[in-house]
């Protein structure tokens, strides 16, 4: 692995391709045990802080939701030390009052991903995480209070859905999600949320709201050109919000994040093969250094 260390990572959903006002930039590569990536990672400081820029869909935004490398980049920020992780995702509003434009920070995720590898575990290994509030509340409650300070139309809350997609929802989809209570829906909090927790980060999310989604039966669905025009409006104020956000983080991490493997890992260390435990050994190796029953 590349020899650097960043304490906070920054996931680049769609608009968000880089991370301005970073110095001493590195662009690092990796190649890790689930696969290289979605792109470089861009290490550098932000003022006084250690940042880890990863685009989510890479550079030009070449991955769909479904092919996006995620236990890779979860896996290769970790590799880099990273305890804090932000990510930025753009999601449509299922509510009147998360209007395209508003910024949201979600507490709930309902995820109706199919299609991909939502954990680093198994073959040989089981491990069920605590996963009752998926993102990191300590982490989002200091993007709300950044978002605040900015003066940014900025929500405390929500539940998100995930969908497979890249196709946007039907009709009946979306009003499914609002009989749910559900406030938005996106394509990229799962199974990142969950992966994150394995890997014992905390993990938080800056949602761009850029549409109704289709729930509306006299609305016209939104062009894609209209979609990205909104969203390119909320990154200048994503960037601001992450800027002093990162100011704002104590020192030490005491949220359930900080040791949620702790209580998951269900087989006995004896019982695992030796090449999971290599494999894992980022992730789990403190807690295999004496057998369980």
């Amino acid at each position: 692995m590349p020899n650097a260390k960043a304490r906070i990572g920054v996931i680049g959903g769609s608009g968000l391709y880089d991370m301005e006002g970073l110095t001493a930039e590195k662009e690092l590569e990796f190649d890790t045990p689930f696969g290289k990536p979605s792109d470089v990672i861009t290490v550098g400081k932000l003022g006084e802080v250690g940042i880890a820029f990863l685009p989510r869909h890479g550079k030009g935004h070449r991955l769909s939701p479904s092919e996006v490398p995620y236990r890779a980049n979860i896996y290769a920020l970790k590799s880099l030390g990273v305890e804090w992780l932000i990510s930025v995702n753009a999601v449509g509003g299922l509510k009147f009052k998360f209007k395209p434009g508003h910024l949201v920070i979600p507490d709930q995720l309902i995820d109706l991903t199919r299609r991909r590898a939502d954990t680093f575990f198994g073959e040989g290994i089981v491990a069920h995480i605590p996963f009752a509030d998926p993102f990191c509340p300590v982490l989002s409650g200091i993007l709300f209070r950044a978002g605040q300070k900015l003066g940014a139309e900025i929500h405390p809350k929500g539940i998100c859905v995930a969908i497979e997609g890249p196709a946007f929802s039907t009709r009946a989809e979306s009003r499914l999600y609002r009989s749910w209570d559900a406030d938005i829906v996106g394509m990229t909090a799962a199974p990142e949320a969950k992966l994150a927790r394995e890997a014992e980060i905390c993990y938080a999310s800056i949602a761009g709201v850029t549409d109704y989604d289709s729930w509306q039966e006299q609305a016209e669905p939104l062009a894609v050109d209209v979609i990205l025009d909104i969203l390119h409006k909320n990154v200048d104020t994503v960037r601001e919000i992450i800027k002093l956000a990162v100011t704002l983080l104590p020192d030490e991490r005491q949220c359930q994040c900080v040791s949620a493997m702790k209580v998951a890992i269900a087989t006995g260390s004896s019982f695992i093969p030796a090449d999971q435990k290599k494999k894992l050994a980022l992730l789990i190796g403190k807690y295999l250094k004496g057998d369980r029953p």
